[in-house]
C-alpha cells in the first residue's frame, strides 16, 4: 500500500475509533445502604457496616425495572465524604445510603441518612452531596430537584463550574418552592400546616458544557457532581427525638466544606483509547 493511502486508511480508522464513543458515557455510580461504623473527620471518611447493593432488573424494557437491594460479600466499605458537613448529619449506628463513584466505595458523592418507616420502603432525612444520584425519597412526601447552569469561561472537557443551580422544591405532585441559588445560597420552606420544612443549601457544583456556545452535541465525558446538604424535618405525627434534632456535631469540622470527587475517564473512554492504540499500532506494521 501506498505511504499516501496508508495514512489516508489509518485517519479514517481513528476517526471511526472515536466515533464509537456513546453520548453522555458516564462513570459508574454504585449505590449501597448499611449501617454507619465509623466517621473519621481526621481523614474526611465514613464507613458502612453491613453493606448492600442496590440494583434494578430492567427484564425486557416493557414493564417497570423491579429494584432491590443485594448483601455484599463484604464487611464494611470506606469512602471519604462529599462534605464535612457530614459529620454534623451523621452518627454512628445511624442507616445510611451512599453512591460511590466508579466502583464500591472509596469516594462517596452522596449520602442520605434514612429512617425506617417498619414498610418496603425507607425515607431520607437527611441528604448530603450529589442528591441527584440517590433513589430514597424524602421522607413526608417531598422532593428536592435542582438543575445547574454552567460557568462557560470556566469548562474542562464536558463538565464546566456551576455558577448557579435552579431548586425547587415539591409537596405530593405540587411544586411550593422554588429559586435559583448561588453557591452557598440555601433555599428554606414551612408552609404546611404539619410542623414540617426542608431546607436546601447549594454549596458548589459542576453543569455539562453542552449548553455553551460551540459546545452543543459533545459527547463522552464525566458526569456533572454536584454538592448539596438537605434538611427535612418531618410532619409532627412521624417526629421522634433522632429525627428531630441532626446529630451531635463533631468538634473542629466546618459546617460545609466541600471536597471534590476524584474521577477517572468512563470505561467506554477507555475502550476507545484502546482501539485507537490498536490501530495506529496496525498501521505501523503495514509500514
Amino acid at each position: 500500500m501506498k505511504p499516501k493511502t496508508l495514512v489516508i486508511v489509518c485517519s479514517a480508522l481513528l476517526i471511526l475509533t472515536f466515533c464509537m464513543i456513546p453520548a453522555g458515557a458516564v462513570i459508574l455510580e454504585v449505590t449501597v445502604r448499611g449501617t454507619i461504623a465509623d466517621l473519621s473527620p481526621a481523614d474526611n471518611t465514613l464507613t458502612i457496616a453491613g453493606p448492600s447493593q442496590y440494583g434494578c432488573d430492567f427484564g425486557s424494557g416493557t414493564s417497570e425495572p423491579v429494584c432491590s437491594w443485594t448483601p455484599m460479600n463484604i464487611t464494611t466499605l470506606t469512602g471519604t465524604v462529599p462534605d464535612a458537613a457530614a459529620f454534623q448529619v451523621f452518627a454512628r449506628n445511624d442507616t445510611v445510603v451512599a453512591v460511590s463513584l466508579g466502583g464500591t466505595g472509596g469516594t462517596w458523592i452522596a449520602l442520605a441518612k434514612t429512617y425506617s418507616t417498619g414498610t418496603a420502603t425507607d425515607y431520607a432525612t437527611d441528604e448530603v452531596g450529589n442528591i441527584g444520584s440517590l433513589p430514597t425519597p424524602l421522607i413526608g412526601d417531598y422532593t428536592v430537584s435542582a438543575v445547574t447552569v454552567p460557568d462557560c469561561s470556566a469548562c474542562t472537557g464536558t463538565s464546566c463550574t456551576a455558577v448557579s443551580s435552579n431548586v425547587t422544591i415539591s409537596s405530593g405532585q405540587m411544586t411550593v418552592a422554588q429559586k435559583v441559588l448561588r453557591p452557598g445560597e440555601s433555599l428554606f420552606f414551612k408552609g404546611r400546616n404539619d410542623d414540617s420544612s426542608v431546607n436546601v443549601t447549594f454549596v458548589n457544583g459542576q453543569a455539562l458544557a453542552d449548553a455553551c456556545p460551540g459546545n452543543a452535541g459533545l459527547i463522552g465525558g464525566v458526569q456533572p457532581v454536584s454538592d448539596y446538604i438537605v434538611r427535612v424535618v418531618p410532619p409532627v405525627g412521624m417526629n421522634t427525638a433522632a429525627m428531630a434534632s441532626p446529630a451531635e456535631p463533631v468538634s473542629g469540622v466546618p459546617s460545609a466544606t466541600t471536597t471534590t470527587p476524584q474521577s477517572s475517564l468512563p470505561s467506554a473512554v477507555l475502550s476507545v483509547l484502546g482501539l485507537a492504540i490498536a490501530a495506529i499500532a496496525a498501521c505501523r506494521i503495514r509500514e
